[in-house]
Order: C-alpha cells, then structure tokens, then sequence
C-alpha cells in the first residue's frame, strides 16, 4: 500500500493504474487490483478520531463506535475495487452534505462540549472533498471504459434500537431509478434473503424498511452519474454485540464468503443487462 496525494491517486485513475493506497491525510483508503464495472464501498467502516478533537467530544469512544459500521470493509475487500472511510463519521460524514458533514448533536444527544474552531473544521471539511474528487475520477474512469457502473454501497444498522421485528438486511431505494433498475434490486435483494449465515441467524431481506437510501454519498453519484446505479445495503448489526463491542469474527467471515461470489454475479449481470 501507498501513501498519496488526492492529485497522484487520480493520476493512476486516470491512466489505468493498479494499486493500492491510503489518502495522504489517512483519511481513506482506496484499492484497485482491476478495472472492473463495479465498485465496493464502505464508506463509515472508519474508527479513527482526531486526538485534537478528544476535548472537545461528549461522546464515548463506544458511542462512537455504536454508530459506526465496522467490519463492513471486512465484508467486501475480496473485491477489485474497494473505497473505505478511515475517520469516524464523528468528525464529518461521508454520508453527509459538506455543509452538514459536520455534526452538532449526534443521536438526540449534544456532540461538542463547545463549537468546534473554524480551523479544525477545515481540515474535516479537506478530507470530505477529497474524497469525492476521488470518487468522481473514479466513476468518470469506469463509466467510460464500461459504458455503466454498479456500486455497492454498504452500512450496518443497530437492530436492538427498533422496538419491532426488522430485516438481517435493508436496500434503501428512494433515490435512484427503481422503474430503470427494477430487476437488479430485486435480484440483489433475493440474494441477500439466501444468504448462509452460522449461529442459527436468518438473513431477511426487505427494500425501505428500516431506511430509505437518503445518504449523501448515493445521491452524489446518482446526479452525477447518469449510467451507475448505487445499492445502499445495510446489514443489521447481527455480526457483533452492539452492546459489548464484541465482533463475532465467523459471521463476519460468513457476509465476505458468500459475497465474494455472488457479488461478482450479481454486477456482471448488471453490465450485461444495461450495456
């Protein structure tokens, strides 16, 4: 892996390099083993938090870890092409709009002790936009050498928080063409029914129920993206203990497994259908 500037990782994009890479800054990383009409994302698998934002924060590092979606990167880097977040979405969100990546509260619960200095926010604000000047050389690559793209955009949910039954995994859907791309949310949601997972855990399938797919990161590539499709998928956190901490490593292991393979099938058929 290397260390680059936002400039030389779209210098290799550009010139259809292959390569592996972390953001300058450490604020992302980036893989490319093959240009690939599809990409994997787990854009709020990231943990790390700012030292010099530690007095500012009322919350924990569990309760920061609560929201975040760890292992989600794990799920999906067998794949050509993964971008990961490595910052905590408690610093800024990927997820988020530029002028609201910065949070205020978080969950119904003040997040600074005071508001954050201008200075600080800038530096947040930096990792934010090159991010997406990242994913913009990106998506522009794949989609003139394939024509479409298919993303795979993936997030984890805490279930114990609902008070009603809710599905191992959810496709939010609002915001993209489901009359254009009917049958690959469908076929990527039956997939994810029949997935095999240890420990007795089911693995439900439904479109909007628990969320809606409104992220920032979806809505960017789809206004900017006329021929790429992006699949907000989230698992419920039924791969840990949400209230421990504790990541159970074979189910993990299991979602990576399974996906590794079907995946692959499901955005080859994507290309297929819409080239």
């Amino acid at each position: 892996m290397e260390r680059l500037t936002v400039a030389e990782i779209i210098q290799k994009i550009e010139e259809g390099k292959t390569f592996e890479a972390v953001s300058y800054e450490y604020s992302f990383t980036l893989k490319i083993e093959a240009y690939v009409p599809y990409v994997c994302a787990a854009i709020h698998d990231g943990h790390q938090f700012r030292k010099e934002l530690w007095n500012y924060c009322l919350h924990t590092e569990y309760e920061r870890w609560y929201e975040e979606d760890p292992a989600t990167k794990q799920m999906i880097q067998s794949h050509p092409i993964v971008i990961a977040g490595l910052d905590s979405r408690f610093e800024y969100d990927l997820n988020r709009a530029p002028e609201t990546a910065i949070y205020t509260d978080a969950w119904g619960k003040q997040l600074w002790k005071e508001p954050l200095p201008d200075t600080m926010k800038a530096v947040s604000l930096q990792k934010h936009a090159d991010f997406y000047a990242i994913v913009s050389a990106l998506l522009t690559k794949l989609e003139a050498m394939f024509g479409t793209c298919i993303v795979y955009d993936m997030h984890s949910y805490n279930w114990k928080r609902w008070d009603r039954e809710v599905p191992t995994w959810n496709l939010g859907t609002a915001n993209i063409d489901t009359e254009r791309f009917k049958d690959e949310v469908e076929a990527w949601r039956s997939i994810l029914e029949k997935m095999p997972l240890p420990n007795g855990i089911p693995s439900t399938s439904r479109i909007n129920d628990t969320f809606q797919g409104n992220g920032y990161f979806l809505k960017y590539i789809t206004q900017h993206f006329a021929n790429t499709l992006v699949l907000a998928t989230e698992i419920a956190k039924v791969y840990c203990d949400e209230l421990t901490q504790v990541i159970y490593p074979e189910v993990v292991k299991a979602v990576e497994h399974y996906l590794t393979t079907e995946l692959k099938a499901h955005a080859l058929q994507f290309r297929q259908n819409h080239t």
